[in-house]
């Protein structure tokens, strides 16, 4: 039997590995994850800049969900 769920969506790696870090500590490690938290409000951990933000915001507008 085959599971019809796609597999989660990775964060990119454009976003840095500061950034990555950053959101994982805050348990955000998908993409299907930044879709339920504000991302303005993510530049207040260390770590995640504007461009890691504007990043975020072009692969969540090119993927599905």
């Amino acid at each position: 039997m085959v599971d019809p769920t796609p597999p989660p969506t990775p964060l990119p790696r454009g976003i840095g590995r500061a950034a990555t870090a950053a959101l994982a500590l805050e348990g955000i490690t998908t993409l299907d994850d930044v879709r339920e938290v504000d991302l303005d409000g993510l530049l207040r951990l260390h770590g995640v800049g504007p461009k890691a933000i504007q990043v975020l915001r072009e692969a969540l507008a090119s993927t599905p969900g």
